[in-house]
């Protein structure tokens, strides 16, 4: 019988509330915006009947038009992670270069393929690779590549994945608008709009590896509800541009806090900051005692990631906990 193995992720609160007790959790763990779009009520149809051809090809040309390229080349899925899942199985297997450190879940999902998989610490070291792996801005450090350096890379190996699923804010790192042929650009639509339990995500390539990922997705991967809410929040430009204001001011506010709690500040994106503290474990222990869930990685014992506090309550409990006058 197979083993499956545990994949570390921020999110799982309930660990959290088993080790430290339930109540008033705010979960910082995820990156995961905590303003979110306002759903208002969904139309009976969304509810009630499978997915339309319709509401897909709306949604898809509404994030085709947010993302800035042809909508033949924009493919709504269930979630970036399903397509993380997906893709290593319908390429032809090789040796993969993954940008590391990095969001785990690429590797695991490659080596779950059969792929050989090699870390690669900067770009000039995965030429050659038939699958190259960038997470642009990348999570947990939030790196970031200008598309010319991505392009270029594009040219120095198989195929090569973009994963953009922190990007939003950021359309000058985007890729989408130009990407080479033998490029597979990944997106999010939960995080940026803070309305994870959706599962929904976009891949943008090549209109025949499209093809080839919807049937292996197979009919109806998207709900309904996810495709009307979607293409409403992604239209939606007033709410964007006060989310990334909001998002730029509220991180440079985290990274003076915790500065003067003796963190220091170690990168990160619009959506969640990176520090390097004495002993991660015990800072991360230290707000659990006050149902502030963070997260912490199996390779560093200083790293600490902490997503955006969305109000000012969740604010003032952060500067309590933290113990700041």
């Amino acid at each position: 019988m197979g083993h499956k193995m545990h994949r570390d992720h921020g999110g799982d609160i309930d660990t959290a509330a088993t080790r430290y007790g339930t109540g008033a959790w705010i979960d910082l763990s995820t990156g995961i915006n905590r303003r979110p779009w306002p759903v208002t009520a969904l139309t009976d149809p969304a509810l009630q009947a499978l997915p339309t051809g319709a509401a897909t090809e709306r949604l898809t040309r509404v994030a085709a038009d947010w993302f800035g390229c042809d909508p033949r080349r924009v493919l709504p899925v269930a979630g970036a992670s399903a397509a993380i899942q997906l893709i290593p199985r319908l390429l032809p297997r090789g040796r993969a270069a993954v940008l590391s450190p990095s969001y785990n879940e690429h590797a695991a999902s490659l080596r779950a393929a059969e792929w050989q998989v090699e870390d690669a610490s900067g770009i000039s070291d995965m030429a050659g690779a038939e699958l190259a792996v960038v997470v642009n801005p990348n999570n947990p450090d939030g790196r970031e590549w200008h598309p010319a350096t991505l392009v270029d890379l594009a040219s120095r190996v198989g195929h090569l994945i973009v994963d953009e699923s922190f990007a939003d804010p950021r359309p000058d790192l985007s890729i989408a608008t130009a990407a080479p042929v033998n490029t597979i650009v990944l997106r999010s639509f939960g995080k940026f709009w803070g309305l994870a339990g959706l599962r929904l995500g976009f891949v943008i390539a090549d209109p025949d590896l499209l093809s080839r990922i919807a049937d292996a997705a197979g009919p109806w991967s998207v709900n309904g509800p996810a495709l009307e809410i979607a293409a409403a929040a992604m239209s939606d430009r007033a709410w964007a541009d006060d989310a990334v204001v909001y998002h730029a001011e509220a991180g440079l506010r985290l990274d003076r806090m915790t500065l003067r709690a003796g963190w220091r500040p170690a990168g990160g994106t619009h959506l969640f900051r990176l520090y390097e503290t004495p002993d991660a474990r015990a800072a991360q222990d230290q707000l659990a005692r006050a149902h502030i869930w963070t997260r912490r990685f199996p390779y560093s014992d200083t790293w600490l990631r902490l997503g955006i506090p969305g109000a000012r309550h969740e604010w003032d409990r952060l500067a309590d906990a933290l113990r700041l006058p």
